[in-house]
């Protein structure tokens, strides 16, 4: 069902496709049309008028809706499909991405087996070692763009690829949109994590930016990864981001790399 309610269409649109222009001597205020547009749909995601997994209105349907021309839409779709927040079906439309489709749920794990491909090694087998509730010291609250002292969920989970532990990781949440999130609804819930995220507390991660370098491994993640002290392993720094550039998890990782190897595609 496509809803009307929730966007109002800008009417400097229709005139700006169609050539208006800024008065002699002015700047024009306004950004390439097709990128109002996409504020517009964005909008739309923000404010979970279409839900993840949800198919949105057909381009037809959003340059009526925002007096434009059809391929006007389809470039602003085409930027959204280009950074992940959509996701094109030949044949069926444009669905919002969700963390639950087979093709998205690893788009932010970037550690590749040295044989076959992440896919190849089926789901991860996660366990969970530790959850609570405490108040965020500086150093957490700060990537969170909390206060020191606010709530947050601090979790600690190992996963493991065909029986070998391979990834142990901290991972720190705004207390506030979590609320309910326990150990007991993670250990039962069997997709993956931001997946739970999306469909049950409406926080949908859409971009993540991380730091990465060599450690060597303490006693903790010796034990939990059963590796020997001191082994090397890759530490993984990552704040995730909502719409708007909203940070919503913080998560450092430990990643063993004698099987594995960390793969990112630059372009």
């Amino acid at each position: 069902m496509t809803h009307t309610h929730s966007l109002t269409p800008d009417t400097s649109l229709a005139a700006a496709e169609h050539g208006a222009i800024a008065p002699a001597g002015q700047t024009p205020a306004f950004s390439p049309l097709y990128q109002q547009i996409k504020v517009l749909i964005l909008k739309g995601l923000q404010t979970a008028e279409w839900k993840p997994g949800e198919l949105i209105p057909s381009e037809m349907e959003l340059a009526a809706r925002f007096r434009v021309s059809q391929g006007t839409v389809r470039k602003a779709i085409d930027e959204l499909a280009a950074e992940n927040l959509v996701i094109r079906r030949q044949g069926k439309g444009t669905f919002v991405a969700t963390h639950a489709e087979q093709q998205v749920q690893y788009r932010f794990l970037r550690l590749m087996p040295d044989s076959g491909d992440i896919s190849s090694e089926g789901p991860a087998e996660r366990q969970i070692v530790d959850c609570k509730r405490l108040r965020a010291t500086a150093d957490i609250a700060r990537p969170l763009a909390l206060r020191t002292g606010d709530a947050v969920l601090q979790l600690r989970r190992v996963l493991a690829f065909q029986g070998t532990p391979t990834i142990v990781e901290d991972v720190w949440l705004p207390g506030s949109p979590f609320k309910g999130l326990t150990a007991s609804r993670l250990a039962v819930y069997s997709g993956p994590m931001y997946a739970l995220f999306e469909t049950e507390f409406g926080v949908h991660m859409v971009r993540a930016e991380e730091k990465i370098r060599a450690v060597a491994a303490d006693s903790v993640a010796a034990r939990l990864l059963h590796v020997k002290l001191g082994e090397p392993l890759l530490s993984v720094e990552r704040i995730a981001y909502t719409y708007n550039d909203v940070p919503m998890e913080l998560r450092r990782g430990l990643y063993r790399t004698d099987t594995h190897h960390y793969k990112n595609a630059l372009s």
